[in-house]
């Protein structure tokens, strides 16, 4: 099984196993929307530190036997990371204890990275959350193509399905994540 066509469950498993570089996918998978999710609550640099403190105590929980069976990773990211900010705000500062522990560097991130996520943010999350429950592949396909811009081709490609299947997979998530937000198409 190709380590990206994975579930975010598998990964957390082979992470607990010793599989570092799993917990690297869930990273690449879950990042930008734990990033706009701190970064529609507090400032840039403190929403990265906040992302980095996320999912440094989701790898301390994964690797601890912690975490348990996980069926939304995005969801429970998200949950850290809401306790992270509380924590944070009742200490005035970003506590980075976890991330310290795990020698993990803080997040370093662009202004123009900054302005991408926000305008991914909009004025609230519903597209986060109903991303969030779409399949591995379809939330895959829809991140590459819509948030990334890459053309159909290339995912098809790096995923070994048809251009045809990428389209699918896009057209019927973003169909689902309409019906989620509750946004009627013509």
């Amino acid at each position: 099984m190709r380590a990206r066509r994975r579930s975010d469950q598998q990964l957390l498993d082979a992470t607990r196993e010793g599989e570092i570089d799993a917990f690297g996918l869930l990273f690449e998978r879950h990042a930008e929307t734990v990033l706009a999710f701190l970064r529609r609550r507090i400032a840039g640099a403190e929403a990265a530190d906040l992302t980095a403190e996320t999912f440094a105590a989701a790898l301390d929980a994964t690797m601890a036997g912690r975490a348990g069976s996980v069926p939304n990773a995005a969801a429970w990211l998200i949950g850290i990371a809401r306790f992270k900010l509380i924590d944070s705000y009742r200490s005035a500062r970003v506590e980075d204890q976890a991330r310290r522990r795990l020698a993990i560097e803080p997040l370093e991130i662009e202004d123009a990275e900054l302005a991408r996520i926000d305008e991914l943010a909009g004025p609230g999350l519903p597209a986060q959350a109903a991303l969030a429950q779409l399949s591995v592949e379809e939330r895959e396909a829809i991140i590459a193509r819509i948030l990334h811009e890459r053309d159909y081709e290339e995912i098809a490609r790096e995923l070994d399905q048809t251009q045809t299947t990428i389209r699918k997979r896009v057209s019927r998530g973003l169909t689902r994540m309409r019906k989620q937000m509750g946004v009627q198409v013509g």
